[in-house]
């Protein structure tokens, strides 16, 4: 039998050239057949659940850089959430007592298929059946995190480092604000001086910039951050509203100058990474 196509796209995956790997989880546009027959609401008002175009953002800044981005829609599965993370009101492979304790976002109905958005309600007409949940889990999750997790493992190899630099983008945070959210897992994932080069790029931009709060980082970053190993990862989240149009919707304006820092970025962390393990270590 053929083995189905993988969900997602690979870049530079046979030989690194740089240690800096670049992950896209979010931005996926797929809404499959299947799907949609199982909504309860059109798939356009689940646009609110994806990093609208970061694809696009971080296709821009590449060099040479490895990259995966996945295509299918977030709404079909969160590949930043556990697998743990499944969700009993709509998936009937799970019940409370066979789960850990839920998190805060599985309780708010973002969980590993998310359940509802705030515009628009519940999304799903019916339970999803758990073989059902199981089947994207086999076929979309895990592919994706072992491909993303090979990527890793090649740069370290050649580099004796890597660095995952996870993109996303987040709804405006408010005037005054930051628009770039710099998650590190309250520096459990990355060295502090990294950072700083990524905070100090940032400001150079005129972009505001926070540390951990709202976003530290997620599933992604926990599961692939080995700093023990020299594997190191960064989310990085960019209000939308830096690179999209006035609507939230198609590239902007601001689409070149925010590409421009995230090639900065990726260009900064790099030369952070390449004087060696051993210095990043040390600190």
């Amino acid at each position: 039998m053929a083995q189905p196509l993988p969900s997602f796209d690979l870049y530079d995956a046979d030989a690194p050239a740089s240690p800096v790997v670049l992950s896209v989880p979010h931005a996926g546009r797929d809404y499959p057949l299947t799907m949609r027959a199982a909504l309860r609401v059109p798939p356009a008002t689940l646009v609110a659940l994806e990093d609208r175009h970061a694809d696009t953002l971080a296709l821009g800044a590449r060099g040479d850089e490895a990259m995966i981005v996945q295509r299918r829609a977030r709404a079909w599965i969160d590949l930043n959430r556990s697998e743990q993370e499944r969700d009993p009101a709509i998936d009937t492979g799970v019940s409370l007592k066979s789960l850990p304790a839920a998190t805060a976002k599985l309780r708010g109905g973002l969980g590993l298929i998310p359940r509802r958005t705030a515009s628009t309600g519940d999304i799903w007409r019916r339970k999803l059946d758990g073989e059902e949940v199981t089947a994207r889990i086999v076929r979309d999750y895990r592919p994706y995190h072992a491909a993303l997790r090979g990527l890793l493992a090649a740069a370290r190899e050649r580099f004796g480092v890597a660095v995952l630099l996870d993109v996303h983008s987040m709804p405006s945070l408010g005037a005054g604000q930051a628009c770039l959210v710099i998650g590190d897992r309250f520096g459990r994932a990355a060295p502090s001086r990294m950072i700083a080069r990524i905070e100090a790029e940032a400001t150079a931009a005129g972009v505001p910039v926070a540390l951990n709060v709202p976003y530290a980082g997620g599933h992604i970053i926990d599961t692939h951050a080995d700093p023990a190993r020299h594997i190191f990862a960064v989310q990085l989240e960019f209000d939308r509203a830096l690179y999209l149009d006035g609507a939230l919707d198609r590239p902007g304006d601001g689409l070149i100058a925010t590409t421009a820092l995230l090639r900065r970025i990726i260009t900064a962390v790099a030369d952070e990474a390449l004087p060696g393990p051993a210095a990043i270590a040390a600190e």
